[in-house]
């Protein structure tokens, strides 16, 4: 049974892990709100660029682009956006789940993030590049990465691009999935589409659909990049308040377990002083 010295050793130890957790939580928390303003402000933009690209692959079949044409191998390249740093809850494990379901077993990968980029070379796999992305995550960024990854499309080297990173749905909440990037799949939408044969393009539709692609590249890179940096501070918050909630709690038991040998200690004190009066009476 532990004595008073060492319960008094624990609660300091808690304590002190206890203000530590506290610290990474509001940091966290004030990063997490800069990231969640960044990937919620990106949606928008998203969804007109998906609009525009519709409107020209709808309204001019004929137009093509290297970044459309669909090949029937199975050569697969995956960008993994992963954390650099842990004490992020689970997020990083349930990404790995997904691409271990969601991927091909042979896939190379381009990695974002030191903890899953250990894990595939401790698998054996392939990693082609790794990157290294600033907080908050400037565009320059994305679009070296977009560049590889289109770079290495167009020369043949895979088939399919994909892109797996956790999708921030709240604070509470992230989602890890795998998305398909090259060749660029069409975005549809519920019959918002404008009617592009009221528009006369200049240059032609061509060379509006070559403009256009390589910037859709590299903003679905970008946008899944603060995705998954607002995920990783959303989920570091959470779990830096669990931790020092849990601290609390412990410190809460370890207190009532040392008053109750500390009165114990007394009382039985107590008794030995009042039987050895008793002796001398």
């Amino acid at each position: 049974m532990a004595n008073l010295r060492d319960i008094r050793r624990r609660i300091k130890s808690v304590k002190n892990t206890a203000q530590i957790t506290r610290a990474m939580q509001l940091v966290a928390a004030a990063k997490m709100k800069k990231a969640q303003d960044q990937a919620l402000a990106g949606r928008d933009y998203s969804k007109q660029l998906n609009g525009i690209l519709q409107d020209i692959s709808e309204g001019f079949s004929d137009a093509t682009h290297p970044l459309l044409e669909k090949r029937t191998g199975s050569r697969e390249l995956v960008l993994i956006i992963s954390t650099d740093k842990g004490l992020c809850g689970a997020i990083n494990t349930n990404l790995a789940r997904v691409i271990r379901t969601q991927t091909s077993a042979e896939a190379d990968y381009v990695t974002v993030g030191r903890k899953l980029r250990i894990m595939m070379e401790k698998l054996g796999r392939k990693v082609v590049a790794d990157f290294s992305v600033k907080d908050p995550v400037p565009f320059s960024d994305a679009r070296a990465i977009a560049t590889l990854l289109s770079k290495l499309f167009l020369e043949g080297n895979y088939d399919k691009v994909s892109v797996a990173y956790t999708r921030f749905v709240n604070t509470m909440s992230q989602q890890p999935e795998v998305v398909q990037l090259l060749p660029v799949i069409t975005p549809t939408t519920d019959g918002d589409a404008t009617n592009t044969n009221d528009f006369l393009f200049e240059p032609s539709p061509v060379d509006v659909l070559g403009a256009i692609l390589p910037l859709y590249v590299n903003f679905r890179v970008f946008q899944a990049l603060v995705e998954a940096r607002a995920s990783e501070h959303s989920a570091r918050m959470v779990a830096m308040k669990s931790a020092t909630d849990n601290a609390k709690k412990f410190i809460k038991e370890l207190t009532l377990e040392y008053n109750k040998l500390r009165q114990g200690a007394i009382t039985s004190e107590l008794l030995e002083i009042t039987t050895a009066m008793k002796a001398m009476e």
